[in-house]
């Protein structure tokens, strides 16, 4: 599931591939940007903004968002796609590699001084190097009515956790999701710990918050319910939580654990 680390890790791909180098080819695969030609301009910078990601191409950013189902995939020129080319958005070629994105949720090509208008809105970056861990307490303590499953899944108030470290997170802290966040005791280890968790898997292939790299043993809670609890043995709950029901994700929690 794409959270910030797989954004980051996305964004590295894309850095090696793209910047410093001269576009010779773009394909954008949405109506509204069906005509914009950035070949002949030269990647200045790749980066991640929280589940965000920005691809700078002179005075110009392509914009885009991986949502559920989307991935940026690189290929050398003349290789056969691991993919079906229908779900292809984008297509950003160099002379020495093309990169992908399928399936993307978001695609717009915005200018490079109008990115506030994309991605302003976000909390401090837990990846990125404008972290602040104040800012993002004070965001969350801003809402105390809001459980805190939810308000860490908002990514106005800090950017870049999703569903699986949220759930994973309240497990470490032994609370529930749908508890208060002015219920939480320590609302500033909660943050840290979010922090602490992204950045050990920031370079992973696969999310580990148990310290147990191996399939099957990398999570505590997350997809889960009905199993043991790994550490009392207790069956894992599982539920759902949000602001509206259109907003609703999957909660898992240990009910003797996380009380």
């Amino acid at each position: 599931m794409p959270e910030g680390d797989t954004v980051y890790q996305t964004a590295g791909r894309l850095r090696r591939a793209l910047e410093g180098r001269q576009l010779t080819r773009t394909d954008f695969r949405v109506p509204r940007y069906a005509t914009v030609d950035l070949a002949g301009g030269t990647v200045d910078e790749v980066l991640s903004r929280g589940k965000h990601l920005l691809i700078r191409v002179g005075e110009t950013t392509i914009h885009s968002h991986l949502k559920m189902e989307g991935s940026w995939r690189v290929f050398s020129p003349g290789e056969r796609w691991n993919r079906p080319a229908h779900l292809a958005r984008a297509v950003l070629e160099s002379p020495d590699s093309v990169a992908v994105g399928f399936e993307l949720g978001l695609v717009e090509v915005v200018p490079r001084q109008g990115e506030d208008e994309a991605v302003g809105h976000l909390g401090p970056d837990l990846l990125g190097p404008d972290w602040d861990a104040a800012a993002a307490e004070r965001r969350l303590a801003a809402e105390p009515d809001v459980a805190i499953g939810v308000a860490l899944l908002d990514q106005r108030n800090l950017a870049g956790l999703g569903n699986v470290y949220v759930n994973e997170l309240c497990f470490l802290r032994g609370i529930r999701p749908q508890r208060l966040v002015n219920d939480v005791p320590d609302l500033a280890a909660a943050v840290d710990l979010g922090r602490r968790l992204i950045v050990a898997n920031r370079d992973r292939p696969a999310r580990v918050t148990t310290g147990v790299d191996r399939r099957g043993q990398r999570l505590w809670v997350y997809g889960r319910a009905g199993e043991p609890c790994r550490r009392c043995g207790t069956r894992i709950d599982r539920g759902e939580l949000g602001r509206t029901e259109l907003e609703e994700r999957v909660t898992f929690w240990c009910p003797n654990c996380q009380r």
